[in-house]
């Protein structure tokens, strides 16, 4: 178990917002997950949490079960809640589920993509560049969140886009807990640069451009498993 003093240091890393206390504890929460604050195995506690912001535990317990939705948490009965630890089985089966749905955001957003979305994925592959050229791992990652974020919201499916928004929470978790995962930026960037292209092209296929973007998921599952197995104290290999 992690030691208290450990814990109380890490909470005062955090900021949020009492106003919508669940949505906003849940969120702060769910960044310094992603961003490290927190890692796999550290238990977040109820007390902690009270004394840190001053809150009553019914939002907290609340806050918990939304990140048991979001694969970020395990609630053990009688131990606690603990940050997750990620698995080869996890990332396995989140990869190939998101990559059908996140084509078939593609190509539904092809024919609903209004200027501002384009230009949203613009900006977010400019700024991937940047990071990229500066060795910039975390900018570099949370630039190519936003440049899927644009085509996933601009496809008009709620359903769809929910989903993709708890799928890539978890893939991101994933990506993040392995402090960066450094991938081939020059191979990435080609990818997703080619990507905007079609998007940007009236006379793209849009089956063409669902491809684009599953096999470009499928390729990244695949580089992510090499490098994870590369380093075989990283994660759970069962589950």
């Amino acid at each position: 178990m992690k030691s208290v003093g450990g814990l109380k240091s890490k909470l005062n890393k955090i900021e949020f917002k009492r106003t919508g206390l669940v949505e906003n504890l849940a969120e702060a929460l769910t960044d310094a997950i992603l961003e490290g604050i927190f890692r796999e195995g550290d238990q977040l506690t109820e007390v902690e949490l009270q004394k840190r912001f001053n809150i009553s535990r019914t939002p907290i317990r609340e806050s918990f079960r939304v990140l048991e939705k979001k694969g970020l948490v395990e609630i053990v009965p009688r131990k606690g809640t603990f940050v997750k630890r990620i698995s080869r089985k996890d990332i396995e089966e989140h990869f190939p589920v998101r990559s059908v749905l996140e084509g078939i955001a593609a190509r539904q957003a092809f024919a609903n993509m209004s200027t501002e979305a384009l230009k949203a994925m613009e900006r977010a592959f400019a700024r991937m560049k940047s990071a990229a050229e500066n060795n910039d791992p975390k900018k570099y990652w949370k630039q190519h969140v936003l440049f899927h974020e644009s085509f996933i919201e601009a496809c008009g499916n709620q359903l769809l886009i929910s989903l993709l928004k708890t799928l890539r929470t978890q893939i991101m978790w994933s990506r993040f807990s392995y402090q960066y995962y450094q991938e081939d930026f020059t191979k990435s960037l080609r990818t997703h640069e080619r990507i905007l292209e079609m998007f940007k092209n009236k006379e793209t296929d849009p089956a063409a451009l669902e491809a684009a973007v599953r096999i470009h998921i499928a390729e990244a599952v695949n580089r992510f498993i090499s490098y994870l197995d590369q380093e075989p104290h990283t994660y759970s290999r069962t589950g």
